[in-house]
This record gives structure tokens, C-alpha cells and sequence, in this order.
């Protein structure tokens, strides 16, 4: 296992696609292709649409497969899991999937105000602990990293199967006043032909092995509003 890891890890930094920045660059300065995204990675215009916290990448380059005309960054620490993605979207020869390793609380220093269309959460740690709210990625604490550089209105997109992450991320959208695009608690029963919808993860199909019905919620985010906690 240590052996496969150590492949992987080495594979993944020779991927072209593949940003691996130092922390100096990362925590205390400004990378370098801040604000450049289009321009100078992906040679295009296109919308840019983040999947924070991607695991494996599997919707990273799910999404970039059905949407050619738009640009997709899978963004994670864990460069080993990174590593499948990275290699299914570079054998699929896919110009506007790329992967970022760096911890979500650093993308600010990535992304410069309005670079981001769209930010998608799939399946992220639900840290049911009440004190451990700052660390659930749609809390308030990081919807309010994301409106530094996510367009006016952008829309958040949240895919899990733990209810209580839905309700909890529904009951923030609600106390803030946010916009829902969509809402629902059984994403196969209501919404069964979505194409945006249908990649299914690694552990989404366990979860539905097991007859745990998914959930997915999706909502606009000012960037002028700060974000309150509706725990307080």
C-alpha cells in the first residue's frame, strides 16, 4: 500500500495539469496565477467551476467531460487520492480539467474577487461535532472564503448523503436570506435524468448500495453579504 502511494505521489507531480505549489507560495503569498486562470492555464474565456475537497476527482472530470466549454479545478491535500483523477483526466486527454493541491483554506491565495463561476462541494466530511462547525466546507466560516472570489451571485453547489450536513447547510442559506436554485432529499427519485447530476463518486455508489438516498442543494452567494452562522 505505502509502495502504491509512493507511485502515485511521484506520478501525480509529472502530470502538466497538475499544480502542486509550495506553502510559502500558498500561505503567506499570492500564487502566480491569481487572477490569470483563463488567460494563462487555460488559453480561454470560459466559466471556471471549482470542486473543493475532490477526493478522487471523479466529478472534477465527470464535469469537464460533459462541458467542454467550461474550465474545472479539483482542489485537495491529499495528492495520493488526487492522483486517480488526475491520471483518468489526463489518459481522456481533457484541456480544461485541472487539479490543485493545497488546503481549501488557502484558495484565496489562488483566485483573485469575481474569478470563480461556480463552487462544488461532493461529499465532504460532514463533522457532525458541534464544535467542529467552522470545519464543514458550506459553514459560514468558508462560504465567507469563497465570496472573495467567487462571482457576485455565484452558485454553491452542495451533493451529499448525509442528511444532517443538508439540513444544517439549508439552515444557513435560510438565516443569510440566499437564493436556492435547487433543493431536494432524494436526488435519484426527483431528479433522475440531470446530466450535471448523474456522475456518481466512488463512495456515492456505496451510499447507494446501501439504500442511503443523496441529496443536493444549490444556492446563490452574494459576495457583498457576510455570512452568519445560524447556530449562534
Amino acid at each position: 500500500m505505502a509502495k502504491n502511494k509512493l507511485a502515485h505521489w511521484t506520478e501525480l507531480k509529472g502530470f502538466d495539469h497538475v499544480i502542486d505549489p509550495s506553502f510559502e507560495e500558498s500561505f503567506r503569498n499570492d500564487h502566480s496565477l491569481k487572477g490569470k486562470w483563463r488567460s494563462e492555464w487555460f488559453g480561454n474565456d470560459n466559466p471556471l467551476i471549482l470542486e473543493l475537497g475532490c477526493g478522487k476527482g471523479e466529478y472534477t472530470v465527470g464535469l469537464a467531460g460533459k462541458y467542454p466549454e467550461r474550465n474545472f479545478i479539483g482542489i485537495d491535500i491529499k495528492g495520493a487520492r488526487m492522483w486517480r483523477g488526475a491520471k483518468d483526466s489526463h489518459a481522456k486527454q481533457l484541456p480544461n480539467a485541472a487539479f490543485l493541491r493545497t488546503r481549501i483554506e488557502f484558495t484565496g491565495a489562488f483566485f483573485a474577487p469575481g474569478e470563480v463561476d461556480e463552487v462544488w462541494l461532493t461529499f465532504p466530511d460532514p463533522q457532525p461535532k458541534r464544535k467542529k462547525e467552522k470545519k464543514r466546507l458550506p459553514s459560514p466560516f468558508f462560504l465567507n472564503l469563497y465570496r472573495q472570489y467567487l462571482k457576485d451571485n455565484g452558485i454553491v453547489h452542495l451533493k451529499t448523503d448525509n442528511r444532517e450536513l443538508y439540513d444544517y447547510t439549508l439552515s444557513v442559506v435560510r438565516a443569510n436570506g440566499l437564493e436556492i436554485v435547487t433543493s431536494v432529499t432524494d436526488l435519484y427519485a426527483e431528479m433522475p435524468d440531470d446530466p450535471m447530476l448523474s456522475i456518481r463518486t466512488h463512495y456515492e455508489e456505496i451510499f447507494l448500495k446501501q439504500g442511503i438516498p443523496i441529496t443536493y442543494l444549490s444556492f446563490r452567494l452574494p459576495d457583498a453579504k457576510e455570512i452568519i452562522s445560524p447556530l449562534c
